[in-house]
């Protein structure tokens, strides 16, 4: 009343549980009335099947959030990163995963594990922070390993892609976890104690599992990485994929990437003969896009980044069936997102809503 504001344009934005809980917060204080009234958008002519569109976003959205006010069951999930004193840097990552917790009906508990606090050094140098890192890797639903550059840490991402493979705990490897994930299977399955990538382990690298992309330069890093949208094509006899069912008819799925190392063609038929399962390649098969192990809960790895497409009322679905996976309820999340579309799913009945 003292600053010349009307007094039907003064909001009170209190603090909300979550980001989500905004747009319905501010729509309760009147703003979208007030925007309207400002704007004459009641003056626009508008087709019907915008307002419908419109309408039918609203109602997902706050019904997704208010599902949130009332879900109590977690799901627990660990990221193993190298720069996780700034969570920032897995700001999309994050938010894709909780986008699918919220499409599952539970609420995201994140813990955060520096990868060179899961290496054998660590046990030495720092116990305390070697059996804490351990120790959310053992009571962990599921275990993501994010991209990333450089050698630091990469041996303990590998030993708790291990840790997963061994104990059918869910894994979700992106980028640099789905190399992580190939040197771990070439090792301690296949019988390649060398494997490595040249990446982390130098151009004479014994047996270099993951490769420099050969049209890559190698001088020149700035804006030479492939990047982009690129198609990914299931390959036959995948239908079993938990990760392809997902996607229902689909044989072929648009992802963006941002990489410079690919799975080395040399060692494909090796890996796969052993179990290691590639349901996806690029549009010409040269190149490896998605690994999975055929009897786990959920052993996926990617070349992609999926998490620059998720959105919260469509998460991306290769987090969506991780974060399904390790909350137990994968069969049913995949049954919703078949019959029903994209839409967010009633955690406690199991219905779009």
């Amino acid at each position: 009343m003292f600053c010349d504001v009307s007094l039907e344009h003064v909001l009170g934005v209190h603090n909300v549980p979550t980001t989500y809980h905004v747009p319905v917060l501010l729509k309760s204080q009147g703003l979208v009335d007030t925007l309207r009234d400002l704007l004459r958008l009641d003056e626009i002519t508008k087709p019907q099947y915008l307002v419908d569109r419109g309408q039918k976003t609203w109602a997902e959205w706050t019904r997704l959030t208010t599902q949130q006010e009332h879900t109590f069951d977690t799901v627990k999930i660990v990221l193993v990163g190298k720069y996780i004193t700034l969570h920032d840097s897995y700001l999309s990552v994050v938010k894709s995963l909780e986008h699918s917790a919220m499409r599952c009906g539970k609420k995201l508990d994140l813990s955060w594990v520096d990868a060179s606090n899961l290496e054998e050094k660590a046990r030495n140098d720092n116990p305390a922070e070697f059996h804490q890192a351990w120790h959310r890797i053992c009571t962990a639903d599921g275990i993501l390993v994010p991209g990333g550059f450089g050698h630091r840490g990469t041996e303990g991402m590998i030993a708790a892609a291990k840790y997963a493979r061994e104990n059918n705990t869910p894994y979700l490897g992106i980028c640099l976890g789905m190399q992580i994930a190939v040197i771990e299977y070439a090792r301690n399955v296949c019988g390649i104690s060398k494997a490595g990538s040249v990446e982390l382990d130098g151009e004479n690298c014994p047996d270099p599992l993951v490769i420099f992309m050969p049209e890559i330069s190698k001088t020149h890093l700035g804006g030479t990485m492939r990047l982009g949208l690129r198609p990914t094509l299931f390959q036959e006899g995948s239908e079993w994929s938990r990760l392809r069912k997902l996607y229902g008819d689909k044989t072929e799925i648009l992802e963006r990437h941002r990489h410079r190392y690919e799975v080395n063609p040399e060692y494909i038929d090796r890996l796969a003969t052993a179990g290691l399962t590639f349901v996806g390649k690029d549009d010409k098969g040269e190149r490896m896009e998605i690994i999975e192990l055929k009897d786990h809960p959920w052993y996926v790895a990617v070349q992609f980044h999926p998490e620059y497409l998720s959105r919260v009322l469509q998460p991306s679905k290769t987090y969506l069936g991780f974060v399904a996976a390790a909350a137990g309820c994968l069969e049913k999340v995949t049954k919703d997102v078949l019959s029903q579309g994209d839409g967010p799913i009633d955690g406690v009945n199991g219905i779009k809503i």
